[in-house]
């Protein structure tokens, strides 16, 4: 079976999700295959000051610097080279020591430095951080995010998937904030496109969110993150 994952490497549910994505391909033969999707380029023209923390601007600016760069590592490189990518992407951002949540740690996120130490663990040339800055990339992201919600309808957030692609149905999630065992990574799995697969299926949702078991939010997975209510994506209760 052929999955297609959508990610913005600054989304945490988009990495949780990959992660286990990962660890079902093992269990029920998936081949997956990442696709972009940019929360930057999703939120243009939105007011970010009145829908999102006051950190989220330079998070999303720096999620489409670094999908810039996957853009040309898939192009270059290989789809192989773009998984290994996406994996560096996600242990840099994510699997770390927790720092203060501010507009300047996020944006650092998307600057030469950081990505090199990214792609020196994929094994790809430092010299590929001159694309960070080069919107000529831009199109291939816009493209991808626009086929990502032409699939769903625009009232979605990251993760999208989409299973038996190019003609099999696309969802939003699932969100999920606890990695689950291997034993659980399938049954979720198939729980989760057997609801999809439901004709006239169209949205189970809720917006209270834990904050994910990961790092970088200073969540263990013996501990349950702090419940946040993520109305309309995000964590801000809109003005």
């Amino acid at each position: 079976m052929d999955v297609r994952l959508w990610f913005d490497p600054v989304c945490p549910f988009c990495w949780m999700t990959s992660k286990w994505l990962r660890l079902v391909a093992g269990q029920r033969d998936l081949a997956i295959e990442w696709r972009f999707i940019s929360l930057r380029l999703v939120n243009t023209g939105v007011d970010y000051e009145a829908w999102f923390p006051p950190e989220y601007e330079a998070g999303h600016t720096a999620g489409l610097r670094m999908l810039r760069v996957a853009a040309r590592v898939r192009k270059e490189h290989g789809a192989d080279a773009l998984d290994r990518l996406q994996e560096a992407f996600g242990r840099h951002v994510f699997e770390r020591e927790p720092v203060p949540d501010t507009a300047t740690s996020r944006e650092t996120q998307g600057s030469e430095a950081f990505v090199a130490e990214v792609l020196t663990t994929a094994g790809l040339p430092t010299s590929l951080v001159e694309t960070l800055a080069d919107t000529a990339w831009d199109e291939v992201v816009r493209a991808e995010t626009d086929e990502a919600l032409a699939l769903t309808g625009k009232d979605v957030g990251t993760p999208i998937i989409q299973v038996d692609p190019p003609d099999g149905l696309a969802f939003f999630g699932p969100v999920i904030s606890r990695m689950p065992t291997e034993e659980q990574a399938g049954e979720l799995w198939d729980h989760a496109v057997g609801l999809a697969r439901f004709p006239g299926f169209a949205e189970l949702k809720r917006s209270l969110r834990e904050r994910p078991q990961l790092p970088s939010f200073g969540v263990t997975t013996a501990d349950v993150g702090l419940v946040e209510d993520w109305h309309g994506g995000s964590r801000r209760q809109h003005r």
